[in-house]
């Protein structure tokens, strides 16, 4: 096997003359593992001779380049701007041409609101065009969302079928050339001279389109309204079959709790899509004919079947995945399950391998690898030499740095419930006496995997016991295990992650006295009112982009159209006053530190600086850490470094090593 190394090379010198024998400084380790990957939103050309990739820059920036396998030379071709603006995925339309999705946030009428953009630009960065409809000053109304690429030119050529958000014009009357069209709509799009021809006209109520992958649109999803008007979370879907232009009710109005589509293949002329079975998400085929047929293709009894997996051209359904202690696959096709199952072999020590595109001729395969030890690298798959080539590391400046081992364990919670968590020890310490850290994710409805975590690794690098419980309220375990969500049911949440607490104690790995908890976004919401519930377990508190008041987070939501959906998700009751922690801040009596980015949108950064006011007014020690110009995901090597060594001080003062 051959090293590219004009990619791995410089990274390597980098790691090892960083890291050296002796215990990392936790300036290194806050360097090590808060800085941003390298390698983000990789895609491999058509020919199968050059990959995209983004990379983070100078001054909050991040370029997009073109490099070229056999050479190894890269090109920038793209840069965003600073601070929150952020480019989120490149993607080869053809060998020369590409399309790039860009994030930005702006203020308007004091609040912070998010946007984003396609571009399509050469891939020495020429011809760059903006594909949305463009920019009127008598648009009539805010267009946050461009559109999204439906159908990646199955001709080889400049052209995509787009879904594009129609704002009509308003107060234009010194021209009849007034904008109409109103909605969401579908044009074939030629992405070099930007001429466009309908496929689907605009409609208002359309929420999105689906395509076979050969450049015909089979479905279309029409969003529910209720009665003033604000979309609720219900859809209601629609069918085409093989030779009809003719819309045919496929679904009548449903949440995503009772359907998703996920893709439509042509060659089975059929939707794939998760239906519940006994109270999980189960993987369904449906014949677009026109008597619809509903075939189970897979499910499993403990968690949900959560996506697809697709062939080489990104057109056929081969498979599917889900995760239990870890993600495992199930492949239809048994050539595509050969490459899979050789692979696997040649990357033994990985046991996360992914591959994630292909050439046109299916030859050359771009896949991930990585482990809960290894934070990941690309290779590139020769299937004809049956040649395996590494091309990039995702976080060069852990290469060479010990990482601790991920466990999968089950938390036995006071009712009696099995909690499934992830429990990762430092490198080379006896799991006895510990001091602890609970670490619960974000969401609610999300969930941990098995794998690398670079906030759960760092702890551990600091010598810290790390338990990461999948609570109640956890996404993919099933419809019983959401306990609606962790905010109306988060006694029952927060009752997991107390109890995830007391098992690291009880089981001897930590000090029973040397408890903290540590969590981001609803992690953050549950690491305060875990502190709140129980006063005396954790001993210090870490919460990042924290939500604190659910009262607080409907009146953020007012002014847009999401608001009822908002509304009903955080619900109505009791549970407003008795869940949120910003109310009983004075059973706080333990450090805090509080981390937010003044441009977040997911949760307002006045959540947590009411938070703060409110501790210091009970004398309650607290931090504040205040990113300026970023948002929630705080995507800054700099800024993640800070907030790291803050944490590491909080914990040191508080549990120690």
């Amino acid at each position: 096997m051959r090293k590219l190394s004009q990619f791995c090379g410089l990274f390597f010198v980098l790691s090892t003359s960083a890291i050296g024998q002796q215990q990392p400084s936790v300036a290194q380790d806050a360097a090590a593992f808060g800085a941003l990957e390298s390698a983000n939103s990789v895609d491999l050309s058509p020919d199968g001779k050059s990959i995209v990739y983004i990379e983070p820059a100078a001054g909050r920036t991040q370029v997009a380049l073109v490099a070229n396998l056999a050479t190894g030379q890269s090109t920038a071709f793209l840069r965003s701007g600073r601070d929150s603006d952020r480019l989120g995925w490149c993607k080869f339309l053809t060998d020369q041409r590409l399309i790039c999705r860009y994030y930005s946030v702006g203020k308007i009428r004091g609040d912070f609101v998010g946007f984003s953009r396609l571009v399509a630009v050469n891939r020495e960065g020429g011809q760059l065009k903006e594909l949305g409809q463009s920019r009127s000053f008598y648009d009539a109304a805010l267009r946050q969302f461009d559109g999204s690429i439906v159908d990646w030119s199955p001709q080889g050529d400049n052209n995509v079928l787009m879904l594009r958000d129609y704002i009509p014009e308003a107060g234009n009357s010194e021209t009849r050339l007034v904008r109409k069209k109103e909605g969401v709509g579908v044009d074939r799009l030629n992405t070099l001279t930007l001429a466009a021809t309908p496929i689907e006209q605009p409609r208002r109520d359309a929420g999105s389109y689906m395509s076979d992958g050969y450049g015909n649109v089979r479905i279309l999803s029409v969003t529910e309204y209720d009665s003033v008007g604000y979309p609720t979370d219900r859809t209601k879907y629609y069918y085409r079959t093989a030779n009809s232009r003719d819309w045919r009710l496929l679904t009548d109005y449903v949440s995503d709790k009772e359907f998703v589509p996920l893709a439509v293949d042509r060659t089975a002329n059929a939707l794939y899509a998760l239906k519940p079975l006994n109270g999980r998400k189960a993987l369904y085929r449906i014949k677009l004919a026109d008597s619809p047929e509903t075939e189970l293709v897979g499910s499993n009894p403990r968690v949900d079947i959560d996506d697809l997996l697709m062939s080489s051209n990104g057109r056929d359904v081969i498979g599917y995945t889900f995760a239990e202690e870890r993600r495992d696959t199930v492949i239809f096709d048994p050539k595509f399950e050969a490459s899979y199952d050789a692979v696997g072999h040649a990357l033994k020590d990985m046991a996360i391998v992914d591959f994630r595109d292909a050439s046109a001729d299916g030859n050359t395969i771009l896949i991930y690898a990585g482990s809960d030890r290894d934070p990941g690298r690309y290779y590139v798959f020769d299937r004809a030499a049956k040649r395996l080539n590494e091309v990039m590391l995702v976080r060069p400046e852990l290469e060479n740095h010990p990482l601790a081992e991920v466990k999968g364990v089950s938390v036995r919670a006071p009712d009696g419930t099995n909690i499934p968590a992830y429990l990762t020890l430092p490198v080379g310490k006896t799991a006895k006496n510990l001091p602890g850290v609970v670490l619960p994710h974000g969401g609610p409805s999300a969930r941990d995997e098995w794998g690398f975590d670079w906030l759960a690794q760092f702890l551990a690098a600091r010598g810290y016991a790390v338990l990461q419980p999948n609570f109640r309220g956890s996404a993919g375990f099933g419809d019983a295990w959401l306990v609606e969500n962790g905010f109306k049911g988060w006694k029952t949440s927060i009752g997991d992650i107390l109890a995830s607490g007391h098992w690291l104690a009880d089981q001897g790995i930590a000090d029973p006295k040397r408890l903290a908890v540590v969590g981001w976004s609803y992690g953050g919401y549950a690491a305060l009112q875990s502190a709140v519930t129980e006063p005396g377990l954790f001993k210090g508190v870490v919460a990042i982009a924290p939500v604190t008041d659910l009262a607080l987070v409907k009146r953020e939501a007012e002014d847009f159209v999401t608001s009822e959906i908002v509304a009903k998700f955080v619900g109505s009751g009791p549970h407003i006053e008795e869940g949120s922690p910003l109310r009983h801040a004075a059973a706080i009596h333990v450090p805090v530190l509080l981390v937010h980015g003044d441009r977040d949108q997911n949760v307002g950064i006045d959540q947590s600086v009411q938070m703060a006011a409110a501790l210091k007014s009970n004398g309650t020690p607290v931090e504040f850490l205040r990113f300026e110009g970023l948002d929630h995901q705080l995507l800054d090597g700099a800024a993640r470094t800070t907030m790291l060594e803050r944490i590491d001080a909080l914990l040191e003062s508080t549990i120690g090593k």
